[in-house]
């Protein structure tokens, strides 16, 4: 079985060392998903940048949550799922509005129960949604615009969940807070 490493800044690869020092500032410590990146330093510049498009996409905080959650519970991400609870509670969003999406269960309105099933429509599809799903999601308030998001947002969830599945990235720090299983908490 493979291990793989959690990198800090020296001993990180060149191209990694700069991506790890902005996490360290930004966050104050580096993010354990970032030091299992660091390894490929592509993966980890390619995902704080997703990040950045998505977090300024048009979608509200409350909305990015819904999309980022979705899809980490439909990939069973240990690691995601907590820190973007984390992320959720830091943003100012009704702590249970994620603790429905946690939970499999109904959002608090139909638009954003609409972006839900959209996001896993789509994930759960490859993309090969139909005209009708389209259509619906469309019909509860979003725009030609939000289709396009959800997939900038599934580009950056794909990369940071197959990440901490691969890495068996560690839960630790504030994270350890809103730890997660499925039909858990």
């Amino acid at each position: 079985m493979a291990d793989f490493s959690f990198h800090d800044v020296g001993s990180a690869p060149q191209e990694s060392k700069p991506l790890l020092e902005f996490g360290l500032k930004a966050y104050g410590r580096i993010p354990v998903m970032y030091a299992a990146m660091a390894e490929a330093p592509g993966l980890l510049d390619s995902y704080i940048k997703v990040q950045d498009l998505f977090m300024a996409s048009s979608f509200t905080k409350e909305e990015m949550t819904v999309v980022w959650q979705a899809i980490n519970v439909e990939h069973e991400c240990h690691y995601c799922v907590p820190g973007h609870s984390f992320m959720a509670r830091s943003m100012g969003v009704d702590a249970s509005l994620d603790a429905a999406l946690r939970a499999e269960m109904p959002l608090p309105t139909p638009r954003l129960e609409a972006l839900r099933s959209f996001t896993l429509a789509m994930l759960r599809q490859r993309g090969a949604v139909s005209d009708a799903q389209v259509d619906a999601f469309l019909a509860a308030g979003f725009t030609r615009r939000n289709v396009y998001e959800v997939i900038l947002g599934l580009a950056q969830k794909v990369m940071s969940n197959f990440t901490n599945h691969i890495a068996k990235t560690p839960v630790t720090g504030d994270l350890e807070n809103f730890t997660w299983s499925r039909g858990g908490p």
